[in-house]
């Protein structure tokens, strides 16, 4: 996979801020891509230097459903796999994800 054509989605959790003081950074990529893919889209897309590419794919969630048209169907299925890359940056390097602007209100 092309690095130019990949999309990057930041995935935003509680332990994907917590990781992000400690320059790991947590993103959703397409379930082909490879280590050196990844590393070279977070590269061109954020100007930063990777150090460490870490990816890993998530199992889809069970979920139910109930459809009433006349009889009341339980439907049970599962969520889609997913992707995700655990991206570790090289020192003093560091990319805005959580940034919402309270810091430059701050400054100011």
């Amino acid at each position: 996979m092309e690095a130019t054509h990949m999309t990057l989605i930041p995935h935003i959790s509680e332990k994907s801020y917590a990781t992000s003081h400690q320059r790991t950074y947590v993103f959703v990529v397409p379930k082909n891509a490879n280590k050196a893919a990844i590393a070279k889209a977070v590269e061109a897309q954020f100007k930063v230097k990777v150090t460490d590419v870490r990816p890993l794919i998530q199992k889809g969630k069970p979920v139910r459903s109930m459809v009433q048209n006349r009889t009341r169907v339980r439907i049970n299925t599962t969520r889609a796999d997913r992707k995700k890359a655990y991206i570790t940056l090289a020192e003093g390097h560091k990319i805005d994800i959580f940034n919402d602007g309270t810091e430059e209100k701050e400054k100011k």
